[in-house]
């Protein structure tokens, strides 16, 4: 392989001819006749009847193939890793990406393109989200992964519903959000019935619009499963630096009308509000949930409303005997966790969105399942690093990581008595 450690590419082509669209991700781009071979074996495999969805490669790295409307290939290339289970997140990656480009273009645009290189020069606007998705060190974001939604649970909950409810209303729409440091911190009942992998990329979309700095704007996008021809307008407005609402609408009423008549009269009463809501951070909890000190990151996952909260606990007590781990390092390994856990011991298909490769990749998951005569509900990993905990309900799936000191008989009751704090304390 000629990529580094860990890193991942990108690889866009036409579907019939081959010929490539893009390329995105690790900076030493792979050599055309590379990216040749790799459409090439796919083609000749397609010819004798056969589907090539992923390989290894001698050095470690992996390689998998997705075709998406007979249109356009993806293709994903990661270097050298450790992770055996690295599969489920390049398909995820390869789902993203093509949802992604529907967001934004439009399945009609993409599958139905007449010339390449208008469609070479249309894509360059999923770029920053596509580069978002392939982003490794975005600290708390596990939606790309996860396919629930990243949030944060506010102080106020009860007046921001009511204001997200009542702006969308008055926009007359019934999808809004407050999203705020990234992540979902409130939304209307018909924003949480959208496919889970339209709020996460909806999500992406207004993390990538905050940051090109705009206060307000007026975006058309395409929902994949629910409206992959037709779009709709994206209202964007920030209210405060990190935190900004949301609404999915149709031509009325205008960016200007919105942000002049209606944005002051729903969010002004409510700066402080927001302010405490801010001042959650990225810990997504709040104030009123306690976490043990030996509690290093959890994800919490909530199985029924395909929600997420995350975070990493910096916590002052710190025994001399445990090595500090850094803030990434605590994010790679809840990653790395969660990906362990799902492979092995934990149901997918009841909480995400799982494509037919996906499924066929988790082949040997199934196999291995097989040796238990029940579904498994609670797994570990104990590494020189820390020490897991995975816990699954029939409403939640919770994944801890724990300081190496913590007895390993301990942990069931450290995780059952954490997921019980946070639920008694936020009712999420």
């Amino acid at each position: 392989m000629m990529l580094q450690d860990g890193s991942t590419q990108l690889l866009c082509l036409t579907a019939s001819s081959g010929v490539p669209l893009f390329t995105r991700g690790a900076s030493k781009q792979l050599p055309f006749s590379v990216i040749g071979s790799l459409n090439g074996v796919h083609m000749f495999g397609g010819g004798q009847g056969v589907v090539l969805s992923c390989c290894e490669t001698e050095g470690g790295g992996k390689v998998v193939w997705r075709v998406f409307q007979d249109s356009v290939m993806l293709i994903a290339v990661s270097g050298p890793c450790n992770n055996k289970d690295d599969d489920i997140r390049l398909q995820r990656l390869l789902e993203n990406v093509w949802n992604c480009m529907v967001l934004v273009l439009g399945q009609d645009e993409l599958a139905n393109f007449r010339n390449v290189e208008r469609l070479k020069k249309d894509l360059r606007s999923c770029f920053s989200l596509i580069d978002q998705l392939l982003e490794e060190s975005q600290g708390g974001i596990l939606g790309n992964l996860t396919h629930c939604a990243d949030s944060l649970l506010p102080p106020n909950s009860a007046l921001l519903q009511e204001a997200v409810d009542g702006f969308a209303q008055a926009v007359d729409s019934e999808f809004g959000c407050l999203i705020v440091h990234g992540r979902i911190a409130t939304a209307t009942e018909k924003w949480w019935r959208l496919a889970p992998q339209e709020v996460v990329l909806l999500s992406a979309l207004i993390r990538s619009l905050s940051a090109s700095g705009s206060v307000s704007c007026d975006y058309p996008v395409f929902l994949p499963q629910g409206s992959p021809t037709v779009a709709h307008r994206l209202l964007r407005f920030q209210l405060l630096p990190g935190a900004d609402v949301c609404v999915l609408c149709g031509p009325t009423p205008s960016l200007h009308r919105a942000q002049t008549e209606l944005v002051g009269c729903f969010w002004s009463p409510l700066v402080e509000t927001l302010r405490d809501c801010l001042a959650v951070g990225e810990r997504c909890l709040p104030g009123s949930v306690t976490l043990r000190p030996d509690v290093l990151a959890l994800l919490l996952i909530n199985r029924e409303t395909r929600r997420s909260v995350s975070c990493v606990h910096t916590s002052t007590y710190h025994p001399l005997n445990d090595p500090l781990l850094s803030t990434s390092r605590r994010w790679e390994l809840l990653k790395l966790f969660y990906i362990f856990s799902i492979s092995r011991y934990f149901t997918q298909d009841e909480t995400l969105c799982v494509s037919p490769e996906e499924k066929a990749q988790r082949g040997h998951t199934d196999e291995f399942l097989l040796g238990f005569s029940h579904q498994p509900q609670q797994c570990y990993l104990v590494t020189e690093e820390c020490k897991s905990y995975g816990l699954q309900t029939q409403q939640h799936q919770l994944f801890l990581l724990l300081l190496p000191s913590v007895p390993t008989f301990a942990l069931r009751s450290v995780a059952t008595q954490t997921l019980s704090d946070i639920i008694l304390a936020t009712g999420f």
